[in-house]
């Protein structure tokens, strides 16, 4: 059975209602944004999103009625500041849950790391000092105060939290080659990426470009992500816009100012949806909307290219 599938088969298959999900786990690049407006088109309620700095796709998912709750280090439009769909949800009403506040689980960058790579490593807990003397722990189930249980050389034992493991029923990320089989190269910033993927119970892996596995196994230590460990692989090129991916295309500074501009009220927003997830069917779609010439103008204008590998013997 084939792992390759379309976005939209990809995400009806293996994201169901209520599932926690962990995407923008690189940060502010390879946003998975192709993927997450698949999950507004479909409809998908009661998500838990995982991440550390989403930008603007949290805000996007929020603002559709996709969200229950929210674990992260901070939600936003990086570049611009707070967005206004995530403030309104925390302010006033979640708009997945009428009458309710949308729940956010404030978590560090670290946190969310450590959370993840608990998850991965498959104990309930990793032990550590982040947050000791901050407002973070408090009320917050993800943390759990602990006397270690081994002293010092003084005989000294020392408080610690436990950061509880964080498990996501999905992970999706993006990268910029995979084969078939989901074997991945990715290169740039990692991110919590690899600790996200290793401790879901699924993955969703999108690539800009789906290439036979020679090519793959022609560089295995760039192969940072093996296919073991994938439940489904999409070919979605540009579908991180308007995030970058190196070697691609450059971040889309001007879509990140259009977006706020855009949805400073709950209606400006579905209008804005409405042009740019529910008005178009795939990111083919999409980037057809953007227009040639914009697409064309965030390409790679001056190659950097590593120096050649021999492999040989």
């Amino acid at each position: 059975m084939t792992k390759l599938l379309s976005m939209s088969d990809a995400i009806a298959a293996h994201v169901r209602d209520g599932d926690s999900v962990a995407l923008g786990l690189q940060m502010e690049q390879m946003i998975p944004f192709a993927a997450g407006h698949e999950l507004i088109r479909q409809k998908k309620r009661g998500l838990r999103l995982i991440g550390p700095i989403s930008d603007i796709l949290f805000d996007q998912l929020i603002g559709a009625g996709c969200v229950k709750d929210v674990v992260a280090a901070w939600v936003g439009n990086v570049m611009m500041g707070s967005a206004y769909n995530f403030r309104r949800a925390c302010e006033v009403e979640n708009p997945g849950t009428p009458g309710e506040k949308l729940k956010v689980f404030n978590l560090s960058n670290f946190a969310v790391a450590l959370g993840l790579q608990a998850g991965a490593m498959g104990v309930p807990f990793l032990p550590t000092r982040t947050a000791r003397g901050s407002d973070i722990p408090k009320g917050n189930h993800f943390f759990y105060e602990i006397m270690s249980p081994f002293a010092n050389e003084h005989g000294e034992r020392e408080m610690l939290y436990a950061v509880r493991a964080i498990v996501p029923d999905v992970t999706i990320v993006h990268v910029q080659r995979s084969d078939a089989e989901g074997n991945a190269h990715c290169w740039a910033n990692f991110g919590v990426m690899l600790e996200g993927v290793r401790a879901a119970k699924k993955v969703i892996l999108c690539a800009e470009e789906v290439v036979p596995a020679e090519v793959i196994a022609s560089d295995p230590n760039r192969t940072v992500i093996p296919g073991f460990l994938v439940t489904a692989v999409v070919e979605a090129p540009l579908g991180a816009h308007p995030s970058p991916v190196q070697g691609h295309y450059k971040r889309d500074d001007a879509f990140f100012q259009q977006y706020h501009e855009s949805t400073k009220t709950a209606d400006e927003f579905q209008v804005w949806a409405d042009t740019w997830i529910r008005g178009v069917k795939d990111v083919r779609e999409y980037a057809g909307r953007m227009g040639a010439e914009r697409v064309a103008s965030l390409r790679v204008k001056e190659h950097a290219f590593a120096a050649a590998t021999d492999f040989g013997y």
